[in-house]
This record gives C-alpha cells, sequence and structure tokens, in this order.
C-alpha cells in the first residue's frame, strides 16, 4: 500500500494487482462457463479506460472469440458530466451475435445507456455487460449488469487504465482519491563519509523534522532494554543480521514517539526493497508518504581517502583498512542500487552532487527539499 500523488491530487492504493488478477480470471470464467460451448462471442470494449482490463480479460478466456472497441468520453476531471461527448460506433455485421461490452467501471450508468442505444438497431442474438468496477450507490440506469468484477464506494479511482486528467493509466493496481498528506517525509542516502549525519542535522533544523537514524535507534533500544532491543540483540550476538520486522518494527515504535511531528528525515533506512515497501504500507495507513529519496552523491575514491584520513583520528578501526572501507562501499552500491530503482519507479529518486563545503551541500539539498 503506498500513495502517489498524480498532477494536483493525492490517492491511496486501494486494490492490488493481484486482486486484480483474482478478479479478471473469475470474471473471464464466468462468462466462458455461461456461453454455449460452440458460442464465438464478440467483446465490445469501452476505451479508454477499458483497455488493460479488456487485454487482461481476453489473456483468461479459454475460448474463441473476437473484439473491438468503441470510443467514449463522460468524465472532467473526476466526477461524471452525465454526457457522453464523443462516440465512435461499431462497424462489423453484429446479426444474431452474442455481443458482450467489456467495461472498466459503471457508475450512473450513462455510458452503458449510450452503448445500448448503439445496439438498438443491430440484430442481435444477445447482449451482455461485464464490469470490473460497479458503484451501486450511484447507479441510476435499470439496465442489467450481467457480470460485476467487484462493487465499490462511490469514490474516485485511477490505475488500471482509469485516468485523473490523462495521468495514472499505467499503474499497474487501482487507486483511491484521499487527502493530501500532512508531512514532508525524506529517506536521506550517500555512501560512507559523504556527510550525511551532518547534513541531517542541519536539514532537520531547517525544515523542523525528526531525524531517525537506524543506528542510534537500535542503540537506543539495546540501551535501554525495550521488547524489541533484546530481540535484536540476540540476532546480533549470535552473528547474524536482524530481521527487517524487528528493524521495521523498531522503525515504527520511533514514529508513534513522534506522531506530532512535521516529518521525518530517515537515515539508513530502508536498505532492502522489502523495508521500503513495509514503509510505504506503514506510512499509508496514516494518509502519509515518502515524498522523495535524496541520495548525496560523491566520487568513491574521494571518500575513500576522506575516511583514511578520518580514521587518523576518529580511532574507528573501519576506517583505517582501506579494503574494509571498499568492502563498505561495495555494500553500500549493491543495497542503493536496488532502492534508487525502487524510488526511481515513483519518480520519487533525487541525486544531488555531494562535494563542495557543507553550506554549498545544505543548499543543494535544499533545493530539493523545498519541491517536495
Amino acid at each position: 500500500m503506498k500513495i502517489t500523488k498524480l498532477h494536483d491530487l493525492y490517492f491511496k492504493e486501494f486494490i492490488s494487482t493481484n486482486e486484480l488478477a483474482t478478479i479478471v480470471k473469475s470474471l473471464a470464467e464466468q462468462v466462458k462457463n455461461d456461453l454455449p460451448k460452440d458460442e464465438v462471442p464478440l467483446f465490445v470494449g469501452i476505451l479508454n479506460g477499458c483497455f488493460v482490463f479488456t487485454a487482461d480479460f481476453l489473456r483468461e478466456y479459454r475460448g474463441d472469440c473476437e473484439m473491438t472497441f468503441v470510443k467514449l468520453a463522460s468524465y472532467e476531471g473526476t466526477t461524471s458530466t452525465e454526457t457522453v461527448k464523443k462516440l465512435i460506433g461499431i462497424n462489423e455485421d453484429l446479426t444474431n451475435r452474442t455481443v458482450i461490452i467489456l467495461e472498466d467501471i459503471i457508475d450512473t450508468g450513462t455510458t452503458l445507456q449510450e452503448i445500448y442505444e448503439i445496439f438498438k438497431t443491430k440484430n442481435i442474438k444477445e447482449l451482455k455487460v461485464v464490469t470490473l468496477f460497479f458503484k451501486p450507490d450511484v447507479y441510476r440506469k435499470e439496465l442489467p449488469i450481467n457480470y460485476i468484477g467487484k462493487s465499490i464506494e462511490d469514490k474516485f479511482i485511477v490505475g488500471y487504465g482509469l485516468d485523473y486528467k490523462g495521468y495514472g493509466r499505467n499503474l499497474p493496481s487501482i487507486y483511491q482519491l484521499t487527502t493530501q498528506p500532512k508531512m514532508k517525509n525524506i529517506v536521506l542516502f550517500g555512501p560512507p563519509g559523504a556527510g550525511k549525519g551532518t547534513q541531517a542535522e542541519v536539514l532537520k533544523e531547517k525544515y523542523n523534522l525528526v531525524h531517525i537514524s537506524t543506528g542510534d535507534v537500535f542503540r537506543f533500544n539495546i540501551k535501554n532494554k525495550t521488547e524489541l532491543g533484546l530481540l535484536a540483540k540476540t540476532y546480533m550476538d549470535d552473528g547474524n543480521l536482524v530481521p527487517d520486522e524487528v528493524t521495521i518494527s523498531m522503525l515504527k515504535a520511533e514514529v508513534e514517539r513522534n506522531a506530532d511531528a512535521a516529518g521525518f528525515i530517515f537515515d539508513g533506512f530502508p536498505r532492502t526493497e522489502s523495508q521500503a515497501e513495509a514503509l510505504d504500507a506503514f506510512l499509508a495507513e496514516k494518509n502519509e508518504r515518502i515524498n522523495g529519496m535524496v541520495a548525496l552523491e560523491v566520487p568513491e575514491d574521494l571518500l575513500v581517502g576522506r575516511l583514511l584520513e578520518r580514521g587518523k583520528t576518529s580511532g574507528r578501526t573501519d576506517d583505517m583498512d582501506e579494503s574494509k572501507i571498499r568492502n563498505r562501499f561495495n555494500e553500500y552500491n549493491t543495497k542503493t542500487a536496488v532502492l534508487k530503482d525502487f524510488y526511481h519507479a515513483q519518480g520519487n529518486y533525487y541525486g544531488v552532487n555531494g562535494v563542495g563545503s557543507i553550506e554549498e551541500i545544505t543548499q543543494r539539498l535544499s533545493d530539493v527539499f523545498d519541491t517536495l
């Protein structure tokens, strides 16, 4: 579950890709089972919204069939205009044919009524209607709907072919209109020695955000012997990695402790795609989202020299051995590449030049923060 912004509105994930696949498969099986054995139906898709549903439906339909489309437009923004403005009719000979209309969504029924009018002059054998979604609370027609994938409340949805002002058709799942998130939540990333911690301290004050460092959270829980801290320590004492669910639970508890915050800078978390997905789901439950992943980008050789120099005074053994430093970079690059792809796919990845003075880098980061 996650929240995405389309144009000027926000939408929360409502129906997953897995649930959509199950619904479509069930509809295709119902239609096939109800038709005579040798029947070759003509499926009529209603563009633009139904093209994704139609493609998946036909792949699940186990039988011979034909396919065509009509185009109607009845939406402006997020509400129906009640008037079909454009219609491209059917040219096929429908005499004695079974015609099955495939709709992405039926709400007031105005579009469906227009489609019925098209077929009044055709000598068809039978007309049936299949809709992926149905809004019973606003349906105003007496026309029968033979197959309904899922009945939903009267809230605007996008994704899986449905759009808002042209946006969102390519979303693989269904998103429902929601209120605008109130927080500014940033995932701050950077390789070892990039100065990420320094910048986080400056930015949290500038934007009134809470800085959540994974390392600090672990140390707090272990030092205070919390239930999660004791559990994490058992894994660490055995030389094992702390499971994602334990790390995520710690981060959730930290967020809950700062429920009134204007937002968060997540430092060192997430580290894996599964953690990123869990963070999206957790924030979406609160009607919040990750505004962006901001990553400091610094050449590796420059950072190796910086860390070796730091090791002369820090006392950290992992800053004194170049092979260990290179290994840390390899681990960072491997993990970051996955997360970079994850957030880039959401349109939420922002790379920032991390070379320069603290003030220069802060300004570059601020330029990005101000847009999120």
